[in-house]
Formats: structure tokens, C-alpha cells, sequence
């Protein structure tokens, strides 16, 4: 599916997804990523919902965002309150979604000024 939002130069934003991967400004990315309006991490080192440990959570909450949208695949999973708390407790919201409401939902915040990071698993 790919998205049709007004372009905001110099800001990453999700521009298409589907089984497998993410599209951000029309590049195609197979493997999780954290992607910030000025910046990517690609490839994030969360390859699946599984292997999710605490040093992915702490490296999130030290992103310097206001919110974390956690992309968790193509269905909704929580992930352990032990591991959410590590964000929390930064002083950093955390929103848990599937990975396509995390992409427009991070559209939308970006595209409003917000200091936001979306942590997109694909695997």
C-alpha cells in the first residue's frame, strides 16, 4: 500500500508497506528499522518480536523523542510491562501498534512537529 501525504522536504516519512517491508521517502527497507523525522537506523538490531531484549528498550529511550511508536509486525503484540517500563521511566512515551498503524500514525506526528521515533519490526 503506499500513502499519499503532502511531502515535507528533508523529513523521512513512510510512503508505502506491505508483507515484508516498509517504504521511507519511496526507499524500499526489508529489515527493522528505527526511523526519525531527520534520521534512519537501518538496520535496527530487533530482527523479530522475539528476540526483543532490554538493550533494545534502552537504546530507544535514550532516541531523545517525546514518543516511541513500537511497530510490533504485522499483528499487535505487547511486550513484556518489564521491557515497556525501560522507555517509561526515560520519561518517554511508548505506543505499541501493528506495524502499519505504527507507520501512519508516525506520519502524522512527524508531518506536526513532534519529536517522534518509529521502531518498525519486520520480521
Amino acid at each position: 500500500m503506499k500513502f499519499h501525504l503532502a511531502t515535507a522536504p528533508g523529513m523521512n516519512l513512510f510512503t508505502g508497506y506491505g508483507d515484508g517491508f516498509v517504504a521511507v521517502n519511496g526507499v524500499r527497507h526489508e529489515s527493522s528499522l528505527v526511523v526519525l523525522p531527520e534520521r534512519i537506523i537501518d538496520p535496527w538490531d530487533a530482527a523479530t518480536f522475539d528476540a526483543l531484549a532490554t538493550a533494545h528498550f534502552e537504546f530507544l529511550s535514550g532516541l531523545g523523542v517525546e514518543v516511541v511508536l513500537l511497530g510490533t509486525g504485522a499483528r499487535l503484540r505487547f511486550p513484556p510491562v518489564s521491557l515497556q517500563r525501560i522507555v517509561l521511566q526515560s520519561g518517554t512515551g511508548l505506543e505499541t501498534m501493528d506495524a502499519m498503524a505504527a507507520c501512519r500514525t508516525y506520519n502524522i506526528l512527524a508531518t506536526e512537529g513532534r519529536k517522534v521515533a518509529a521502531a518498525i519490526l519486520i520480521g
